[in-house]
């Protein structure tokens, strides 16, 4: 596991994080830019899933604000962790309906980016769509999966992860939408990835699973599901034999340059 700079913060007996004011400005000025951002850019479930959370814009929220709507829409909750956290213990989370969450917002300095995933990325970013039945559905299924997995499968299966959870996009009869996480907690990533600079395709997850990606760039290609339904569909699919086909066929060429020694 690679190290990070960041420390989640720890709650007092009553659960209670006690973010300092600097921070909750951070937030503000996250959720407020953001929010204008994915006007007419984020699918409308995202936007469904925004007005159930209520997220407040003016202070960090606290996971038992967000535990209770989501426990009450799909019986989800989200789980206090560490900044990074190991494969194994990302899928015991999820295969218990638990989204890991670490507990600390990134700085100033690294407003646009940071590769480490912080609360404002989790809770913005991946929480108003976990209301949605047929997302959380699929994110449920792929957490026992990858349990099961070996570490090969599960490099695999990372990559579907990474195309559809985190980078995912979607056509509604509106246009073609945002709904990956990844997506909609970058400014930068919100307004690229719908324009014609990457490279856009219909949603297989075979290829998915056989698309190398970098984490640290803007995506050169992102998938689109021909609706959000076909994730809840997908998590009723055979899912591992896929993986094992994936891996007969083996990865395509990258479509980014190796990273810099």
């Amino acid at each position: 596991m690679k190290s990070t700079q960041y420390v989640a913060r720890q709650p007092d007996e009553n659960g209670f994080i006690d973010y300092s004011e600097a921070e909750h400005q951070v937030w503000n000025t996250l959720i407020t830019r953001q929010m204008a951002v994915i006007e007419g850019r984020a699918c409308e479930e995202y936007f469904d899933g925004i007005e159930r959370l209520k997220l407040p814009t003016e202070r960090i929220p606290q996971l038992a604000e967000v535990n209770k709507t989501l426990q009450a829409t799909t019986g989800w909750s989200v789980a206090r962790v560490p900044a990074l956290i190991p494969f194994q213990t990302f899928f015991e989370l999820l295969a218990s309906k638990q989204f890991p969450v670490a507990t600390f917002i990134r700085t100033p300095e690294e407003l646009d980016y940071l590769q480490e995933p912080d609360i404002f990325h989790e809770v913005f970013g991946h929480c108003p769509l976990l209301t949605n039945p047929w997302f959380a559905e699929f994110t449920h299924t792929y957490g026992k999966l990858g349990l099961q997995a070996s570490k090969e499968e599960r490099v695999y299966l990372a990559r579907l992860y990474w195309m559809t959870i985190e980078f995912g996009l979607v056509d509604t009869s509106q246009g073609r939408r945002i709904y990956g996480g990844g997506i909609l907690s970058s400014p930068k990533e919100t307004v690229y990835c719908l324009s014609d600079a990457p490279e856009h395709q219909a949603f297989d997850p075979l290829e998915a699973m056989r698309t190398p990606y970098r984490i640290d760039i803007l995506q050169p290609l992102y998938f689109a599901l021909p609706n959000l339904k076909r994730l809840f569909d997908l998590a009723h699919e055979d899912i591992m034999a896929m993986v094992k086909t994936a891996m007969q066929l083996g990865l395509h060429s990258p479509k980014f340059p190796p990273k810099a020694a």
